[in-house]
């Protein structure tokens, strides 16, 4: 089944411990896309400036991604320019020009309204519940937000929790949207406004994905080298909602075994800079390392 993403389209300069980048691609329609496009059809909704390199996307296109939802506007493009010192948990942002993106209004093509997963990422809520009034009855919608829209756009992000059956953020964000200290009552309180699901990001410590009735818990895959942590989270909802819509089964099982697919296409991810990385990526590759968290959190119960 296809996946409608609704997210930035940027170009990123990152510095790290171990390298550096100069306008590469970045966003998070362009992360999510990427992880998302090995598992399942995309469909990317976007803007950027007419200073754009479009040809560097082609190797979305090439992977599955329709770019006809790609504004083309007048205007300098979103950049990012960041860096990561030796907690790569945290960027140090030391540039954003939003460009064309300040004036993003999602437009979805007639085509895409139809389908049946859709991924609002890391935008203005307002944009986000305009995006659904343009949708056609998904049968999921997920969400990502940020600690700027919590603090800005609260009314907002409140009014779209109780239209998502799903949101992703990390455990800063959790506690500043529910201004709960417990992780486990910071989720129940999100779920109590809307979603049925809530996925706490953990960068390398993990993702908790918390049900009315359940708690699962996924491990970050343990990598001898990050490169760049760029774009790791939405990395991970792409390989997320990429294998939720690739089977079209919403079970809890197969919601827990989509938790794993994430954080594989996230530890993916942060090899590289930029998307890289993801677009070496082989579903071997894929199911290699689905085997290998297996292998992580597998043991034998002694039986008395």
């Amino acid at each position: 089944m296809t996946v409608l993403v609704v997210g930035s389209v940027a170009l990123d300069s990152v510095e790290t411990p171990f390298g550096k980048a100069d306008d590469v691609l970045g966003g998070s329609g362009t992360f999510f896309s990427a992880a998302a496009s090995l598992l399942t059809p995309v469909q990317l909704v976007g803007v950027v400036g007419d200073d754009y390199p479009v040809d560097k996307l082609q190797p979305l296109a090439d992977r599955g991604v329709d770019l006809s939802g790609l504004e083309r506007a007048e205007g300098p493009s979103f950049r990012w320019r960041g860096r990561y010192r030796h907690d790569l948990n945290s960027a140090e942002t030391l540039e954003t020009h939003l460009g064309v993106f300040s004036r993003f209004s999602p437009k979805i093509p007639e085509a895409f309204r139809s389908a049946p997963f859709v991924f609002l990422a890391n935008i203005d809520p307002r944009l986000q519940l305009d995006v659904l009034k343009q949708v056609q009855r998904p049968k999921l919608v997920a969400c990502d937000t940020m600690n700027f829209w919590i603090e800005s756009r609260r009314p907002e992000l409140m009014e779209l929790l109780g239209h998502v059956d799903l949101i992703t953020v990390n455990d800063g964000e959790a506690r500043q949207l529910s201004e709960k200290a417990n992780l486990v009552q910071a989720a129940r309180w999100i779920m109590s406004h809307g979603p049925r699901h809530v996925i706490i990001k953990k960068g390398e410590h993990g993702a908790f994905m918390f049900t009315e009735d359940t708690i699962f818990f996924a491990p970050a895959y343990p990598l001898e080298s990050v490169f760049d942590p760029t774009g790791a989270g939405d990395s991970f909802a792409g390989g997320f909602i990429g294998y939720l819509a690739k089977t079209g089964d919403l079970s809890e099982g197969n919601m827990r075994r989509a938790v794993i697919y994430g954080s594989a296409m996230g530890s993916f991810a942060v090899e590289k800079f930029s998307i890289e990385r993801l677009l070496e990526v082989t579903r071997e590759d894929l199911g290699s390392r689905i085997r290998d968290f297996r292998k992580l959190v597998a043991f034998e119960e002694e039986l008395e």
